[in-house]
């Protein structure tokens, strides 16, 4: 009996889609819902930069916490930098300064852009004081875990889409704050996610990391489904050694949470390590995250306004995100045998849209 969580992965899922299992298109990263009620999409860039800052940029067609809503362009933006200061961006735009094209990637919301072909994107976006333009030019080819749809329900029609279009690439551009400009170099990604129904019904929280140590890279996602499906875990794992895909099978990895503690301020568990151990016969890669400090810990209420808040709290909504900087850790074994390690500096985060379960504290599968 088919889960009532989990990745569209057979022959009719590709052919309904209209997607190839070996191939991605272009226009697989452009536009693949309308603005309707229900549904919601964004275009996501991160890049941790060679000076030490980190940036995230944040194309939305609306509030993730509002998917009823009609068409409502959103921008957000976070500007760590090397002296300490955190600059953070929620903006709201009218609906008629967003414009995406269908046949590629190239969103526009004012005057700010995201375009691209899989290869080389370029992001300009100017929020108040800050001004960034950037170019990232993938390093390693487009990926999806299978057909990159997450479906739910008997009847599988409710969908959560994610396309990994640029898993790792480099970036060159600059940022400017207070008109001050600082050229910069360093290592980027960008994804694109989209869904026909609200989050919230369908999925309760997830781990969600990216990184880079040594010559590998690699996506790693743990998704836990909503109370009504049972909380049907959703691991998702890619790994890269040099560019090329060394490991990707969902099938083979093991997730597992410790060291867990009650965030103060959101009332969420929090692991301080979560590991995915991916096992194919003798081979072994250990991906594991240590979490140092917290860059943002922010629930949804906080970030909504008037009516939309009250009614947040009067049904007890406590969605909450983190994002969390530590050290990554990749290690490949064979058999007994660590046959090499590296460690680099990582960011990831925990999104959580339902209500922390209380019996979990550890958990590994």
């Amino acid at each position: 009996m088919a889960h009532p969580a989990t990745i569209a992965r057979q022959d009719d899922d590709y052919r309904r889609i209209g997607i190839s299992r070996d191939e991605i298109a272009l226009w697989e990263d452009a536009a693949r819902t309308d603005g309707r009620s229900g549904t919601y999409e964004w275009w996501y860039f991160d890049a941790h930069l060679d000076n030490g800052a980190k940036l995230v940029v944040i194309f939305m067609t609306k509030d993730l916490s509002a998917p009823r809503k009609p068409l409502s362009p959103m921008i957000r933006m976070n500007l760590d930098l090397p002296d300490g200061r955190s600059l953070n961006f929620i903006r709201d735009y009218p609906v008629g300064s967003f414009s995406a094209a269908a046949d590629h990637a190239d969103v526009r919301i004012g005057r700010n852009r995201l375009a691209g072909d899989l290869a080389h994107y370029e992001i300009d976006v100017e929020i108040d004081n800050v001004k960034v333009n950037v170019i990232l030019d993938a390093q390693i080819r487009p990926w999806r875990p299978a057909t990159g749809y997450l479906v739910f329900g008997e009847k599988r029609d409710r969908e959560f889409s994610w396309l990994p279009a640029v898993p790792q690439g480099v970036v060159n551009g600059s940022y400017a704050v207070d008109g001050v400009r600082t050229e910069v170099t360093g290592i980027g990604y960008h994804d694109h996610n989209w869904g026909n129904v609200a989050m919230t019904s369908i999925i309760n929280d997830w781990y969600w990391a990216r990184g880079q140590a040594g010559p590998y890279s690699v996506i790693a996602s743990y998704i836990t489904s909503h109370e009504k499906y049972g909380y049907e875990p959703i691991p998702i794992f890619m790994l890269a050694r040099d560019g090329q895909i060394v490991a990707d099978d969902a099938k083979l990895v093991h997730f597992r949470a410790t060291e867990v503690h009650t965030d103060p301020k959101t009332g969420k568990p929090v692991a301080n390590v979560t590991s995915y151990e991916y096992i194919d016969g003798a081979d072994r890669y250990v991906v594991t995250f240590t979490r140092q400090r917290d860059l943002v810990a922010n629930t949804f209420v906080e970030q909504m306004k008037g009516v939309r808040k009250l009614a947040a709290r009067l049904v007890r909504f406590d969605g909450a995100y983190l994002r969390f900087v530590g050290e990554l850790t990749v290690e490949r074994w064979s058999g007994p045998t660590l046959v090499e390690s590296f460690s680099d500096e990582a960011i990831w985060e925990l999104m959580y849209f339902g209500h922390a379960r209380t019996n979990v504290q550890e958990a590994q599968r």
